[in-house]
C-alpha cells in the first residue's frame, strides 16, 4: 500500500509504501479487543481499600469479663460484627489488569494499523519542525492537511519537545511517541498523521 508523503506547508512531496506485516493484515478483532480490556483495566488505580479488624484504632482490651455478664463474649470492640469494627473480605490494593503476552500486543496493534490503513485514515508527513512553543502552528499545520477537527494522533520518534507542548492545547490532538503509542489512543483517532522517521520506527518495532 502506497501513502502520499506531505511537507509542513500541507504539499505533496512524494510516496511512501507501507510495509504489509504491519499495515494490510487481516484485523484480528477478538485479540484487539481482549488487548483494550487488558488496557483499560490497568489503567485503574486499583488503591480501594478497607481496614481489616487488626488494622482498626482501639480495642486492646476485653470489653467485659468473659463470664457472669449474660451478654454474648467479646474479646475486641473490633470485630467486624460490631459497629466501627473491621470489614471482612474488604478491598484491597491491587492490579486490575494481568499480563499481556508480547505476541498477542503486537498482533493487535499490528490489526488497529491495518484497519485505520484500509480505511485510508494514514497521513505521513516528512517531519515536524517547529521554531517555537507555539500551538498556532500545529494548527496552521492540521488546516494545509484537511485535519482541522479531525480527532488527530500524531506519532512521531526522537525527542521533540516544542511538538509535543504545542499539541497540548489543541482539543482531539495528541502527540505521542510512535513506539509507546497504545491501542486505545490509535483505536480513538479519526486520523493517524506519522513522520517519516515515526512511520520507520513503527515498521521496525511491530514488523
Amino acid at each position: 500500500m502506497t501513502v502520499k508523503v506531505y511537507n509542513m506547508e500541507g504539499a505533496e512531496v512524494g510516496t511512501v509504501e507501507l510495509k504489509p506485516e504491519v499495515f494490510e493484515i487481516e484485523p484480528n478483532e477478538t485479540v484487539v479487543h481482549q488487548y483494550i480490556v487488558n488496557l483499560l483495566a490497568r489503567r485503574r488505580q486499583g488503591n480501594a481499600a478497607t481496614k481489616t479488624r487488626n488494622q482498626v484504632a482501639g480495642g486492646g482490651r476485653k470489653p467485659w469479663r468473659q463470664k457472669g455478664t449474660g451478654r454474648a463474649r467479646a474479646g475486641t470492640i473490633r470485630s467486624p460484627l460490631w459497629r466501627g469494627g473491621g470489614t471482612v473480605f474488604g478491598p484491597s490494593p491491587r492490579l486490575y489488569g494481568s499480563k499481556f503476552p508480547r505476541r498477542m500486543k503486537r498482533l493487535a496493534l499490528q490489526s488497529v494499523f491495518s484497519d485505520k490503513a484500509k480505511a485510508g485514515k494514514i497521513k505521513v508527513i516528512e517531519g515536524i519542525e517547529l521554531e517555537e512553543f507555539k500551538t498556532k502552528s500545529i494548527r496552521n499545520i492540521m488546516t494545509r492537511l484537511d485535519l482541522a477537527g479531525s480527532k488527530c494522533l500524531i506519532l512521531d520518534e526522537g525527542r521533540n519537545e516544542k511538538a509535543q507542548y504545542s499539541c497540548r492545547n489543541i482539543p482531539k490532538v495528541q502527540y505521542s511517541r510512535a513506539a509507546l503509542a497504545n491501542g486505545y489512543d490509535i483505536l480513538n483517532a479519526d486520523v493517524l498523521l506519522f513522520t517519516k522517521a515515526g512511520l520507520e520506527k513503527v515498521e521496525e518495532v511491530f514488523s
